[in-house]
């Protein structure tokens, strides 16, 4: 197929370095374009959302979260990596300010994130609390936080994200 296509190149009237160009490229043509097609057809991983979160380290995670805050129409603070008393992000404004510790993990989020973000919320000056994550919560978590009065999202509940931290944020009235 490659001699063939030199050939017919070169008959074409192409001169000989081009003829040899379109011999090594031409028998490569197909297994390209199946190749283009077929990735054409696969979103990547930023494309899908599901594969996405899976993918996304902790940072990325807490900044996809921060998104979603800012998207709703609340301010945010994103705290230091260290010494941030369990609290990522500080959303909303006084009174009702919302501490919200972020964990992407491929396990369930114990009772340690909500004492965490718990605690935390007091030095940040946050009225509400709220534990945000890729997967699931352990129960021992659910009981505390339900304790606490902790709002807890996770997996499927992150498509609701934005609408949770609007009703938490919103002013009294």
């Amino acid at each position: 197929m490659a001699v063939a296509a030199g050939i017919a190149a070169h008959v074409a009237g192409l001169d000989l370095r081009w003829s040899i160009v379109a011999a090594v490229l031409v028998p490569a043509l197909p297994a390209f374009l199946v190749g283009v097609l077929r990735g054409a057809r696969t979103p990547a991983a930023r494309e899908d959302p599901a594969v996405a979160k899976q993918a996304m380290t902790g940072t990325e995670f807490e900044d996809h979260v921060a998104r979603i805050a800012r998207s709703s129409g609340a301010s945010v603070i994103m705290t230091a990596t260290t010494g941030d008393f369990g609290v990522d992000l500080v959303v909303g404004r006084r009174p009702n300010r919302l501490a919200i510790q972020c964990k992407r993990q491929s396990r369930p989020v114990g009772s340690g994130a909500v004492q965490e973000v718990v605690a935390g919320a007091a030095m940040h000056d946050c009225a509400h609390t709220m534990v945000v994550t890729n997967h699931d919560f352990t129960p021992a978590a659910r009981r505390l936080a339900e304790r606490h009065g902790c709002v807890l999202v996770g997996g499927d509940g992150l498509v609701r994200l934005g609408s949770t931290i609007r009703r938490l944020t919103a002013p009294d009235r």
